[in-house]
């Protein structure tokens, strides 16, 4: 229990350390930042709640889990280091207000479907009768 305990305490506190980061840095809007750290809390605390309420924990989401998100970062910082810009329709963004906005869309979208699937699963499981 405790390395469940202090394993995402520390992994909070870092994605936390992580975003500030991002968002003081100047290569992400701090909106965007912030709007990426929310999406990562809520997602968390769906898995959490899930761990507690429906006994399963699950770390990753569609083939994602923090590893290759964290892989993901990593490319993003190499890019970055070439081409700090992604054009998008012949409009330039910072490379990492767009792959974070892609981030929270894709988070959004885990949340939605892990709440409808664990909330049907839990009205199943606890129907009146």
């Amino acid at each position: 229990m405790i390395g469940f305990y202090v394993d995402h305490v520390v992994d909070a506190l870092g994605t936390l350390a992580l975003m500030a980061g991002l968002a003081l840095s100047g290569y992400m809007n701090p909106w965007i930042a912030v709007g990426l750290l929310v999406s990562y809390f809520l997602l968390s605390i769906e898995v959490y709640l899930a761990t507690y309420t429906i006994g399963t924990f699950h770390l990753s989401f569609w083939k994602f889990s923090p590893t290759e998100l964290r892989i993901l970062l990593m490319a993003g910082n190499a890019a970055l280091y070439f081409r700090p810009e992604a054009g998008i329709l012949g409009t330039g963004y910072r490379l990492f207000d767009v792959g974070g906005v892609v981030g929270i869309a894709g988070m959004s979208l885990m949340l939605v479907s892990a709440v409808a699937r664990h909330t049907l699963h839990l009205y199943r499981v606890e129907r009146l009768p």
